[in-house]
């Protein structure tokens, strides 16, 4: 008797992808710049670079060496910043809990798979209860290195006890892509950030999980089985004179 395959499992990024958040994480850097007299294009910046932790990020707008410890100050500014605007505006991405719901009826195990630190998921997913959809939660605080590194999905997959080929990761971001693609699993993109053309090969681009099923995205994996090599081109980091 063959055996039972295992069940599909998918994994979410948080920002941008459960909340529809980059303009206020863009004006919280473009605010802490200002602070700091550099003239970094955050949007920008976040467009090409979203994904990767605070830190890094702000590794990459510097001219000269910055230690770590100032870098994790500026990434704090940044952080209350950001909640100071984001505070009234927290809302799930229409259609979320919706999906999750069906999707767990359907079968499937659920994680999410951040850069962000511990404090700030609970950030968003306490206040908006939905850390009850997720199996698993992997963020900043479990892995040595952030997207576009592997390391945030190979940590989820193996939690969940899913192998990556049977995994789906939903992200806003093209190192959050590549990401995925680095770990072996296919992804599905949301323009809340981006636009269609600048991904490098999702299985599909919705506007909101009001687009999407758990039907269509088993659709989606049977008629895609292959996973898309990671693009070396996209999934650079360098400051891009913004």
């Amino acid at each position: 008797m063959p055996a039972t395959p295992q069940p599909y499992a998918l994994i979410f990024d948080m920002d941008g992808t459960i909340i529809d958040n980059t303009a206020f994480q863009a004006k919280a850097f473009q605010l802490l710049f200002r602070d700091l007299g550099l003239t970094t294009n955050a949007r920008k910046l976040l467009d090409r670079l979203n994904g990767m932790p605070a830190t890094n990020i702000l590794k990459t707008v510097f001219a000269h060496p910055v230690p770590d410890k100032q870098l994790k100050e500026y990434a704090a500014q940044r952080e209350f910043l950001y909640r100071v605007l984001y505070w009234d505006k927290r809302r799930e991405t229409a259609g979320l809990t919706a999906f999750l719901q069906a999707a767990r009826a359907a079968g499937f195990k659920i994680a999410l798979g951040t850069g962000s630190a511990a404090d700030t998921i609970g950030y968003i997913i306490d206040h908006l209860d939905l850390r009850r959809y997720f199996d698993v939660v992997v963020g900043k605080d479990d892995v040595d290195r952030g997207k576009p590194h592997a390391d945030t999905y190979v940590a989820t997959s193996r939690q969940l006890g899913i192998p990556p080929e049977r995994c789906l990761v939903f992200e806003d971001a093209i190192l959050g892509e590549q990401a995925a693609y680095k770990a072996g699993m296919r992804c599905i993109t949301l323009t809340t950030t981006l636009k269609a053309a600048d991904f490098q090969a999702p299985l599909a681009v919705i506007k909101d999980f009001t687009e999407l099923t758990p039907d269509k995205v088993v659709e989606l994996l049977e008629q895609y089985p292959a996973t898309p090599k990671p693009s070396k081109e996209l999934a650079k980091r360098q400051y891009m004179q913004l």
